[in-house]
């Protein structure tokens, strides 16, 4: 996903959020510098430099607006589009200090949805690759969380839950890599811990066949052949279709615990479903 989609809802967003008072806009920012400005020209020019990406002057207008006027509404929205503006800056940490202190202050306001959108938003953007921590993508999945637990029925929640099975993705893609290191290094059992973590914790994600097909290779290194085939049958329930299980069955054929030849039509009788479905709980 690039950056530049990652960013066009809240974009959107922000712009239907405070619209320009029309009677005020149109101000050029840059030439605002008395603090004793009214607030609606101090207010405004942050709006016109915030969309033409002069942030600086942008947070200078929003600053005064709050430390002139902190008793009015424009002070409040002036936090909020404040906040708004680190976003795009990618100063993060710094959002959600503003947006925290936004939903604290003002937890019954209109754009509390946002705030909280917002606030999500700017821990999703901090996720490392795989490679790294994934404290991080934790805390976006509880920030994203809580936009779907409160206003389950809004715009943001339907794109947080999207977001949400992005960061399962993530974490799931983290337990792979660090199951397949412990594999090649022949620490099964700590390997096995891990992709049975993904089989249980992440059934939705894509790397649950490679998960799968794994626990099997290991159970049969191990010589653990009634695991190897439990695995394999819940693989094949779940995912006929895929190399992960082709793979599987193969070997499971080349060692003599599956009847069929590899590439032949693979017959499931009455029992066998059973013993498929009895596998499938057993292990979820």
């Amino acid at each position: 996903m690039t950056m530049q989609t990652r960013r066009c809802v809240p974009i959107l967003a922000a712009a239907a959020l405070l619209p320009l008072l029309a009677a005020c806009g149109g101000s050029d920012s840059s030439s605002i510098s008395d603090a004793n400005a009214p607030v609606e020209q101090l207010y405004n020019n942050g709006l016109d430099a915030l969309h033409a990406r002069r942030f600086s002057t942008a947070d200078t207008q929003f600053e005064l607006v709050q430390q002139n006027y902190p008793y009015s509404s424009w002070a409040v929205n002036a936090q909020l589009m404040e906040a708004y503006s680190l976003y795009l800056q990618n100063k993060y940490t710094d959002a959600i200090g503003q947006l925290d202190r936004f939903i604290q202050l003002h937890p019954a306001h209109r754009d509390i949805a946002y705030a909280y959108y917002l606030r999500a938003l700017s821990y999703y953007e901090q996720i490392a690759d795989i490679q790294r921590d994934q404290h991080g993508t934790e805390q976006a999945m509880a920030a994203l969380q809580q936009v779907v637990n409160r206003f389950p029925d809004s715009a943001y929640a339907r794109d947080a839950r999207l977001k949400i099975d992005l960061c399962r993705d993530h974490l799931a893609g983290k337990e792979m890599e660090i199951g397949r290191f412990y594999e090649n290094q022949h620490l099964y059992a700590a390997a096995i811990g891990r992709f049975q973590r993904v089989v249980d914790n992440y059934q939705t994600t894509n790397h649950v066949p490679e998960a799968l097909s794994r626990l099997t290779e290991i159970y049969m290194l191990l010589g653990m052949k009634d695991e190897a085939r439990r695995t394999a049958s819940v693989l094949g329930y779940n995912y006929p279709g895929s190399t992960w299980y082709e793979h599987s069955y193969d070997s499971l054929f080349a060692d003599g615990l599956v009847p069929n030849a590899p590439n032949q039509p693979r017959t499931t009788t009455e029992g066998q479903e059973n013993f498929i479905s009895r596998a499938w709980h057993s292990i979820f």
